[in-house]
């Protein structure tokens, strides 16, 4: 299969920017309906998981009393993600993604229900927290493709697509960072159980808005074997420079990338800024997400959308370079690198979903986005073993800026074996997604 034929610059009408304002472009909350709903369901919703992602380490915390059976709520949560995330992307292209989606809301709102009755009734063991846990992981790899795969759907003309994207990104970095600031006043008031119930209830706006939504009829799909079916995924990426070199930039970014594994040793020896420093230098990422993704409304101006990846990419490397080059006095001056390196990770993340959800055929999309969760979610647990190595290794300085400088180099090389990703531009703006 070939891949898609890519629009260049000198190919395309000049057109007026749209580099109207900083504050998000929220014309795709005003002019589709079924997108807003969506929406505003996810972000009621996400805001609601941000509570449980925050209790269950704390509940088990309280039972065991160990940072070990706390750090194996990771584990239990990216095997399903890793083993399910592929097949959640064959059934998103083989059923109803409006369908797949209600039920895979109803079985995360019954998966918290779950979580909160066992805490009530005291039966909250630390098996069950991991298999509930666990089977929570699974249904999010199957809702992430099938949200993925509708979301393009509801949008109408491709020039505004990235502006959706931008507010996809917005609904996950704001909630989390308002979402755990929020727990610590619901654990406390409301105890475990209450942000358990309370993250159950919030699933009910995502399923209303999922019920009201109208997506477009799609074509009928062939049913194939599903070996089969994950094979034709394979082929398409394997066959399209353009969108396996943006997965493979994102991937190697945080595999070498990724320091937040080296932050307490950092918080201790270099800036002997004490546990409040830590939660600091753990918050400040966050924070420069969320800035990020509230002054994207230049996005939409932007059709060297490849080239704007990668330009991301080299400021993402070149802060992390720089935060291990930095020493102490230089506290202030880490948190806002850090920053920095988040909110160009939200940057590349718009313009690489936006690509992915432009080129790929529908009938393929869910499997496509399905290797992409595969690609995000693996790359910075991978980072954070290979961090942690390279310092045991070498130093923890010299860890992070040669992270940082082999992501610049990464550009680079990518730059020269994939002249695609630098020329891609989109097709006409007012075309159909």
């Amino acid at each position: 299969m070939q891949p898609p034929q890519l629009t260049t610059a000198a190919n395309t009408p000049p057109r007026r920017p749209r580099f109207a304002s900083l504050l998000p472009d929220i014309t795709p909350l005003r002019e589709y309906r079924s997108y807003r709903l969506l929406w505003i369901g996810n972000l009621v919703s996400t805001s609601g998981t941000q509570l449980r992602l925050v209790a269950v380490p704390y509940q088990i915390y309280l039972l065991t009393g160990s940072t070990l059976a706390v750090g194996l709520v990771g584990l239990f949560q990216a095997i399903p993600l890793l083993a399910f995330s592929l097949f959640g992307g064959v059934l998103a292209d083989r059923y109803d993604r409006r369908r797949l989606l209600l039920l895979t809301q109803i079985g995360l709102s019954l998966t918290s229900t779950a979580l909160a009755i066992a805490t009530q009734a005291g039966v909250a063991s630390l098996p069950v927290i991991y298999a509930l846990t666990a089977l929570g992981a699974a249904f999010s790899a199957i809702d992430g493709p099938a949200r993925g795969a509708l979301t393009p759907t509801l949008i109408e003309r491709r020039r505004d697509l990235p502006a959706a994207m931008a507010l996809q990104q917005m609904v996950f970095q704001s909630a989390g960072v308002i979402g755990p600031a929020a727990a610590g006043v619901v654990l406390l008031t409301a105890g475990v159980a209450g942000a358990y119930a309370i993250d159950a209830i919030t699933f009910i706006a995502a399923i209303l808005a999922v019920l009201a939504i109208k997506a477009p009829r799609r074509e009928a799909v062939a049913r194939v074997p599903v070996v089969r079916s994950l094979l034709e995924g394979y082929d398409y990426l394997r066959t399209n420079p353009l969108l396996f070199s943006t997965m493979s930039l994102d991937f190697l970014a945080m595999l070498f990338g990724s320091t937040r594994a080296l932050f307490p040793y950092f918080a201790d020896r270099v800036f002997a800024v004490g546990p409040q420093g830590l939660g600091l230098m753990y918050a400040a990422p966050g924070l420069g997400a969320v800035v990020a993704s509230i002054t994207s409304g230049w996005v939409s101006g932007v059709r060297r959308q490849g080239l704007a990846v990668m330009i991301s990419v080299i400021v993402w490397g070149g802060a992390i370079a720089a935060f291990g080059l930095i020493g102490p006095g230089a506290f202030a001056l880490g948190l806002f690198l850090l920053a920095i390196s988040e909110g160009a990770d939200v940057i590349s993340a718009v313009f690489r979903s936006t690509i992915m959800q432009t080129v790929v055929p529908d009938r393929l999309r869910g499997r496509i986005v399905s290797v992409n969760r595969m690609f995000v979610v693996g790359g910075p647990q991978i980072g954070q073993v290979q961090s942690g190595l390279l310092a045991t290794l070498l130093t923890p300085e010299i860890a992070v800026v040669a992270g940082g400088l082999i992501c610049i180099a990464i550009v680079g090389a990518l730059a020269v074996a994939t002249p695609e990703l630098v020329a891609y531009v989109p097709a006409r703006e007012d075309d159909p997604v």
